[in-house]
């Protein structure tokens, strides 16, 4: 068999496997109504672009058109399953308080890196720093463990524990990140609009829902839906998480 003929072989099962992944994401807009996931903010607090995706408002409340949502999320989650494909890293933000353990809790079962505290500012903008002080943090976790704390004072051990727990707060989402994602996955694009900004910036693709009240044109693949509700979350997250393990399988 030539080389030639190979690639074409490979390439051939690869579009093949694609298929069967795309052919496997079934987004139910009868589940998406169950989980709330068309509930927007009051029509007041709406931004003008996300006029296009609002079907109607109720009780001066935007209710979200599920059809495009569900067509945008489809597409969203076939742009991830391609990033998990090639073996790329997607980074997981998601920091209001409802959220962050459910985001965290996606990212440990897909083995990717999170941040569901602050975001950092320059956390992608200026990556190289970033990486020597999760390296900083790596090793004083290494010297913890490793019992080397011990032959500091009790004043001492106190510090360094304080800084530690200071440190993992801020890096133990990322401690295993060696470069830059290739793509953020950003829970709630308003409040985190910062770590889109700086994406935006660096050309690294962004996945991200997009409530009633946020500029979906800071995300490359927006999925308009509540952000709010725990029960939309939830099920957006659980979506995420069934695609990347199917990817991953292959």
């Amino acid at each position: 068999m030539s080389e030639e003929t190979a690639n074409v072989q490979e390439k051939k099962a690869e579009a093949k496997s694609e298929e069967k992944d795309s052919a496997d994401l079934i987004i139910d807009v009868d589940e998406m109504v169950k989980a709330g996931v068309y509930f927007g903010h009051r029509k007041s607090k709406r931004h003008p672009k996300m006029k296009p995706y609002i079907f109607t408002v109720k009780n001066n409340v935007d209710i979200i058109d599920l059809q495009q949502s569900a067509e945008k999320l489809k597409g969203a989650l076939e742009f991830l399953q391609k990033i998990i494909r090639d073996r790329g890293k997607i980074l997981f933000v998601g920091t209001r308080l409802q959220a962050k353990n459910s985001l965290k809790d996606l990212a440990e079962a897909t083995e990717m890196p999170y941040v569901n505290e602050r975001w950092l500012g320059g956390f992608l903008t200026n990556f190289q720093t970033m990486l020597k002080r999760i390296e900083y943090f790596n090793e004083l976790q290494k010297k913890k463990e490793s019992g080397e704390f011990e032959k500091y004072s009790k004043k001492e051990r106190i510090k360094l524990d304080k800084e530690l727990k200071n440190l993992e707060e801020k890096f133990g989402g990322v401690k295993e990140i060696k470069k830059l994602p290739e793509a953020l996955f950003i829970l709630d694009l308003k409040k985190d609009a910062l770590a889109g900004k700086e994406a935006k910036r660096l050309g690294i693709p962004v996945v991200a829902v997009c409530d009633t009240n946020t500029d979906p044109d800071l995300s490359d693949w927006p999925i308009p839906a509540n952000d709010d509700a725990i029960s939309s979350i939830k099920y957006i997250l659980e979506k995420v998480k069934e695609a990347i393990l199917k990817a991953k399988e292959k």
